[in-house]
């Protein structure tokens, strides 16, 4: 595979199929399931508040979308999106990313979707946290009580409680599905809160440390500069490693990570998928990520959509 481009890198990271599909895991840092867990139950046991703000226009008619205000554990607000089909078969909490800010949308897979413009962007943008992409993905990290991310999962933990306060119909079959920042959020929030059922992960971000080997165009890249003067913040770093969490998911997932991606290191993706237990996973090898699709490319596509639709299904497994 041979990908023409002006970037003054290799987006390849230098690295075959086979090379890639090597890529271990980060290394566990000490009480890393302690922390995740403790983050959940801060969720799991705060209050619920939230506002419904306004109906809004939706491009299908039979569909309902709401505005909703959420206060989170720590006081902190961020907006989501919940799209009703008339005829709901569970829930789908999407991740954003960093270049696809959260808005109203359309559901998917007759699922009623949320979709949160986590804390500090897009509508969520507040005056305490920076709402350039370079700048958010470093908020906080100083340590790992205060980094940015801590706050950004627990914004997806409150929004499902959200949904299914709003439609406790969609229990029992509720997914997960998100690209990019997305993905990576996916791997961090999915094994700690147990009723997500099947999940598809998207060119994952915020892998093992071998991502900041090699630049890029995305948030990593901002990451990979300010561990080079502040290399303390690799510990930080290291409890929002979303390959350390990854092995501990326990549900079906399906994977596209990218041979060549300018925006997030192939080789961080890779470690997110590789750690993912292979009797819960399926994965379809992009060649490009954050790049034109190519024909390729257009099947994999198309293969995700058919597993989504049969995983996100009530009653699938």
């Amino acid at each position: 595979m041979k990908i023409e481009h002006s970037y003054p890198f290799d987006p390849t990271n230098g690295m075959t199929q086979e090379e890639l599909l090597a890529v271990s895991p980060g290394k566990e840092p000490e009480g890393f399931r302690e922390f995740w867990k403790e983050n959940f139950a801060l969720v799991a046991n705060a209050p619920l508040k939230y506002n419904v703000e306004t109906e809004v226009w939706s491009p299908v008619p039979e569909e309902k979308i709401y505005r909703v205000r959420v206060t989170n554990y720590d006081g902190v607000e961020f907006v989501t999106w919940i799209t009703r089909p008339a005829n709901s078969q569970g829930g789908l909490v999407i991740g954003q990313g960093y270049g696809n800010i959260a808005t109203a949308s359309a559901s998917k897979h007759s699922l009623t979707v949320t979709y949160t413009a986590v804390r500090g962007l897009g509508p969520s943008q507040c005056k305490d946290i920076p709402w350039q992409p370079l700048a958010h993905v470093l908020h906080g990290i100083d340590s790992k009580e205060n980094y940015i991310l801590r706050g950004v999962i627990a914004d997806q933990w409150m929004t499902l409680r959200v949904l299914l306060d709003m439609f406790p119909d969609c229990a029992g079959n509720i997914n997960y599905s998100g690209g990019s920042m997305g993905g990576g959020m996916g791997a961090l929030l999915l094994p700690w809160e147990k009723r997500f059922k099947a999940a598809f992960l998207h060119v994952p971000t915020f892998g093992a440390e071998i991502r900041f080997d090699y630049e890029s165009t995305g948030s990593g890249e901002s990451c990979r500069k300010y561990v080079l003067e502040h290399p303390e913040a690799r510990q930080v770093l290291s409890y929002f490693d979303a390959s350390v969490a990854a092995k501990y998911i326990r549900i079906p997932v399906c994977c596209t990570p990218a041979l060549f991606d300018p925006c997030v290191a192939p080789a961080g993706q890779f470690s997110v998928v590789n750690a993912i237990d292979e009797k819960y996973k399926t994965v379809f090898i992009r060649e490009t990520g954050h790049f034109g699709a190519t024909d390729a490319d257009r099947e994999i596509e198309k293969k995700a959509a058919l597993w989504c639709d049969e995983h996100f299904s009530r009653g699938s497994n």
